[in-house]
């Protein structure tokens, strides 16, 4: 064999064990095929897992931005375990904070707001009116009642954000103008509790007599010898601070509240000026005389118990 063909051969040998080292394309794949059906696999178990994990279990705070799990915060009563924020509370949760456990009575639930000025944006008020009901479950936004603090008897009204933002329409007014009759006839205070973002602009001017009216009702209750309290809550605005809420005979807030007629971002735009740190929050308002005491959520109860003892005496004199 010359020296040409045992080069040429070994060339061919080289090659053949070349061949045999490099895997088959089937067998080249398959890794690949391996890695796609994993991934596929994983994917399909993520999506499992996001279908099968409730939602709602983590809430963020307003203030400090802290993530905060929805049990501890209920266990707190919606107040930030670190910085004390006190979150919006809805009406019906907040009877259950306040009252003795089964002694609310409520009244008048079925009353509905009427569309008489056929208000129209991109539904009719009427239709909007009928959404709400449907997804809160309740007629309006004001919970009337009776009830019992600590075992003393009162009369309840509190109004809820999850209705139109607590808006007060003919409704809120009326309840709020039966409460004070009630309170009256009873011999009993009147507790209330807002939480609102002023007068219902789908009521138009009918919205703003109700400032005049719930006013002229506690002005009955208070020449009766009656006594009312009422609590600001997160939110206090508008019409709803600039009638009944600003007019009872003890006035409470809770901390860092905010309260006003008009937001602070018209206030600045109208005044071009800057305002002052913690403007129209409870605390402002508590440095200015605007509101008598600010009562943490856990004291609340225990609080209007002691101010209910001391409003007997308005009854006895009135009676004696």
């Amino acid at each position: 064999m010359s020296k040409e063909d045992k080069k040429a051969d070994k060339r061919a040998q080289k090659a053949k064990a070349k061949d045999a080292a490099k895997p088959s394309e089937k067998q080249a794949n398959a890794p690949e095929a391996a890695a796609s059906g994993d991934g596929d696999d994983k994917k399909s178990r993520l999506r499992w897992k996001k279908k099968e994990l409730p939602g709602g279990l983590w809430l963020k705070c307003e203030r400090c931005t802290e993530t905060i799990y929805k049990k501890t915060l209920l266990k707190e009563n919606l107040v930030c375990p670190s910085c004390n924020f006190h979150f919006t509370v809805p009406g019906q949760e907040r009877l259950q904070m306040v009252l003795d456990e089964g002694t609310y009575q409520e009244l008048a639930p079925d009353l509905e707001s009427l569309d008489r000025l056929e208000f129209t944006d991109k539904i009719s008020y009427a239709e909007k009116t009928r959404r709400t009901i449907d997804r809160v479950g309740f007629h309006d936004a004001l919970h009337l009642g009776t009830g019992e603090i600590e075992g003393r008897p009162i009369v309840i009204a509190v109004l809820d954000f999850k209705f139109m933002g607590g808006s007060m329409g003919e409704v809120v007014g009326e309840k709020i103008a039966l409460a004070a009759e009630l309170a009256g006839e009873r011999n009993l205070p009147l507790i209330i509790f807002t939480s609102s973002g002023g007068a219902r602009m789908h009521e138009g001017m009918l919205s703003l007599m109700q400032m005049a009216k719930t006013c002229a009702a506690l002005d009955g209750l208070n020449r009766k010898g009656g006594f009312s309290v009422c609590v600001m809550t997160n939110p206090t605005t508008g019409g709803v601070t600039a009638s009944f809420a600003s007019v009872c005979d003890i006035t409470l807030a809770e901390p860092g509240a905010l309260i006003g007629f008009a937001g602070p971002r018209v206030i600045a735009t109208t005044l071009k000026q800057e305002l002052p740190e913690g403007f129209q929050r409870a605390e402002f308002l508590m440095d200015r005389g605007q509101i008598d005491c600010i009562v943490p959520r856990k004291d609340l109860r225990s609080t209007l118990a002691r101010l209910i003892d001391f409003s007997e005496r308005a009854w006895s004199d009135e009676t004696a």
